[in-house]
């Protein structure tokens, strides 16, 4: 999956961060919660597939290509 539809949402919930750049959104605390509540609305209704709890791990938030990788597999996985 191309990241750049990933970096669109990312950047319409917090706008200040290089996501092309950042390897750990998560680890580095440059996401919170809320933002990450916001991200995960979005790709849900973007990709139309379901982020449980058990996706919503510091691994797949950790950067744009972290998020490109959970979508494609959770794609994969409800189809």
């Amino acid at each position: 999956m191309d990241t750049s539809r990933i970096i669109e949402i990312l950047e319409s919930v917090k706008d200040d961060l290089d996501y092309t750049k950042e390897t750990a959104l998560i680890d580095d605390e440059l996401l919170d919660s809320f933002d990450v509540v916001a991200i995960i609305g979005s790709l849900s209704d973007e990709y139309d597939v379901t982020i449980s709890v058990d996706d919503m791990t510091p691994e797949n938030f950790n950067s744009a290509e972290a998020i490109a990788q959970m979508v494609d597999r959770l794609i994969e996985e409800q189809n």
